[in-house]
């Protein structure tokens, strides 16, 4: 019965792997949706947001039937709810690049994105795709040190928070509706982050069985 839970948790964490890999080209696609106008890349940001939300589903669903079936000890317990915790922050982390892509459809076809607020959107951008690549790559080998460098990616991230309202309280030239997408964008970036940073603790106790910072 232990060999086959440990099959069925396999399962899981490759489920989880698809998941991770689905949520970094949601946010890549719907940061070009955003910076670029492109209505194609907007579509496939929802698209994928959609895909994600049924997985978590699944991963429900298989959590479910293996509790049930295989009846796990304690500490097999919460490995296995780990991977609930897990999809259910991937699940956010697609909605929430599905809120990126929602604010360019709004304001198609004008510029969603002034050019002083563009530069900030696009290294929160590529460090919100760092981040989930990271989660991704702990889920494959399980290394906790990987997982451990989502706290100072998360520092960047968090720093460029700042920077993209030092823009909004500077010399502001553009309309309200702007800076409220800005500040909006900023925040959609900013929880993404805060999401990858929890899958990915979330993720070593499910490949190594200890939560990190713990002895």
């Amino acid at each position: 019965m232990r060999a086959s839970f440990r099959e069925q948790l396999d399962s899981l964490r490759g489920s989880l792997i698809v998941m991770g890999s689905d949520v970094t080209s949601g946010m890549r696609w719907a940061t070009e949706s955003l910076l670029e106008g492109d209505l194609a890349a907007a579509s496939k940001a929802l698209e994928i947001a959609t895909t994600i939300r049924h997985c978590r589903e699944e991963v429900e669903e298989s959590v479910v039937e293996l509790l049930v079936r295989q009846q796990p000890v304690a500490s097999d317990l919460r490995l296995a709810l780990a991977s609930l915790h897990v999809a259910a922050d991937f699940e956010r982390m697609g909605a929430l690049a599905e809120h990126v892509a929602k604010i360019m459809l709004m304001r198609h076809p004008v510029t969603a994105v002034p050019p002083e607020v563009a530069q900030v959107a696009r290294q929160m951008a590529q460090i919100a795709e760092r981040l989930a690549w990271k989660v991704t790559g702990v889920l494959e080998t399980g290394d906790a040190a990987l997982a451990a460098q989502l706290e100072s990616d998360d520092d960047e991230m968090d720093e460029l928070h700042r920077q993209m309202f030092e823009v909004l309280f500077g010399n502001w030239t553009h309309e309200v509706k702007a800076a409220v997408d800005a500040a909006l964008l900023a925040r959609f970036y900013e929880r993404y982050a805060d999401h990858a940073v929890s899958a990915a603790q979330q993720v070593v106790y499910l490949v190594t069985g200890v939560v990190p910072g713990r002895s």
